[in-house]
């Protein structure tokens, strides 16, 4: 069994006569099939070689015909041109061509703009199912090997919507890249159209819809000042945000997370990219509420899952205050039972109240060394979720803390990235001012502001001395 392929220049008149030939062979013999593409004639120099490359032909011509033969995995086996195939046609069934030369010329008009119409109709179609656009920096980090799966699976932007996931690292981390684009490749998830490497950073954000910023520093104050860190965090952001500003599309959702520099890193991004959207820029404190919720679980010997609402303030990846006042239980075995839905206030089941106030904080060091130690299931499950949050909204009356650009709210003050509580809906975050927070709570969350407004002056002091012009 075999298969005649035409293709060639779609304003060719040889290709023409050759495809009216081909018609008449197929409409006139129960065995001869034929399928026929056509292309632009500004592409056609560059198909003819690749095609002829990998099957090892050798041919210059419009048009170009072959046998595949299905029985054989389809190989291709050449035929030639048009005068190849008339003696072919001539030989093995005795029909020639006799058309003439201005028909040919009418025809492989028709032909081209045939062939253009058809170009149109592929790309509205494309661009009806033009997949997510998704990058993340630093793609060599762990977090981002742990990620991708979860991306992919349809769980995040939902079942239906297909995506493209760009990894950006340094030249160095090229071969970690390729390894992780085969191995996605690999598992042959549905909805990834393609996974790619990035090494050219002037290519970086192309397109893209979600940005999650993994860049971490190695952070050893034994070794240099806190200040060389956050310059080089700042300068990680200077090459980021106007290549964001420039490249992506305009209603882009940046994620800051990693171990290091969270808030800052969302915080730099916003000042050397003021026309992306403050609200559109996010740093993750989820880790944080899950390892807190497992804490607090095995004291109660429960199941984590029923650990609601805790609540993390301030600097995500440096100080920061895990907030047990407004956490619920669900499904709690105590004296009082109820259906799903019925919870009752943590504070209220833990009898040892010495517990919150000594092991549970002094334990925030330990749970500190947890969260950035971990091998990237735990913060890549954290973008996940906060992401599959942004775009279907977080569980009705669920708190989830985020930071996020300050605005006064809770007496922070305004201009800083503070990890608060928020409510998703409707594709954007909203914080949830109506919650009430006691006088010690007001203290430890201005100790917190003072610190991240100090972080903030020192990276604007570096900018100020690297450009001093522009921070003006």
């Amino acid at each position: 069994a075999a298969v005649a392929m035409f293709t060639g220049k779609a304003n060719c008149p040889y290709y023409a006569k050759a495809e009216l030939l081909a018609d008449y062979l197929q409409a006139n013999l129960p065995n001869f099939r034929v399928h026929k593409i056509t292309q632009h004639p500004d592409q056609w120099e560059q198909w003819l070689h690749d095609i002829c490359e990998t099957n090892a032909w050798e041919h210059s011509q419009s048009p170009i015909i072959w046998r595949e033969l299905l029985d054989r995995g389809g190989k291709g086996q050449l035929l030639g041109g048009l005068n190849d195939f008339l003696q072919y046609a001539q030989q093995y069934y005795g029909i020639t061509s006799v058309t003439l030369s201005e028909e040919m010329l009418d025809i492989a008009e028709e032909n081209l703009q045939a062939h253009l119409e058809t170009v149109k109709e592929d790309e509205e179609v494309k661009s009806l199912i033009k997949p997510m656009q998704i990058w993340i920096t630093s793609a060599s980090a762990p977090i981002c090997y742990q990620l991708i799966p979860l991306l992919a699976n349809g769980e995040v932007f939902g079942m239906t919507t297909e995506i493209s996931i760009h990894l950006l690292d340094s030249d160095q981390f090229k071969e970690i890249l390729c390894s992780i684009v085969m191995e996605a490749e690999d598992m042959a998830f549905p909805l990834l159209r393609s996974i790619s490497e990035h090494t050219e950073i002037d290519q970086a954000f192309i397109e893209a819809d979600v940005i999650v910023v993994l860049d971490d520093v190695l952070l050893n104050l034994e070794v240099q000042p806190l200040e060389n860190y956050i310059r080089e965090v700042s300068e990680i952001c200077q090459v980021y945000a106007p290549l964001i500003e420039k490249n992506a599309k305009s209603e882009v959702r940046v994620i800051s997370s990693g171990k290091t520099f969270a808030n800052l890193k969302a915080m730099m991004i916003m000042t050397y990219g003021p026309s992306i959207k403050p609200e559109n820029i996010v740093a993750i404190a989820t880790s944080w509420e899950s390892a807190a919720k497992a804490m607090v679980a095995r004291k109660l010997n429960m199941n984590t899952a029923g650990v609601k609402d805790v609540i993390v303030w301030g600097n995500i990846t440096g100080s920061n205050y895990i907030d047990l006042s407004h956490a619920k239980l669900y499904g709690y075995d105590c004296a009082i039972r109820g259906p799903a839905n019925f919870s009752r206030p943590l504070l209220n089941m833990i009898y040892d109240s010495e517990w919150i106030h000594s092991e549970f904080l002094s334990a925030q060091s330990s749970l500190s060394s947890r969260v950035c130690h971990c091998a990237g299931m735990l913060p890549a499950h954290a973008v996940a979720t906060v992401l599959r949050y942004w775009y279907h909204g977080s569980p009705s009356e669920e708190i989830v803390s985020v930071g996020i650009l300050s605005e006064g709210q809770f007496c922070v003050p305004e201009g800083i990235i503070f990890s608060m509580p928020v409510r998703f809906q409707k594709g954007t975050w909203k914080v949830m001012t109506e919650l009430e927070i006691n006088e010690t709570t007001q203290k430890v969350l201005g100790r917190l502001a003072h610190e991240l407004i100090q972080e903030k002056l020192v990276a604007l002091k570096e900018i100020k001395e690297m450009h001093p012009y522009e921070a003006e």
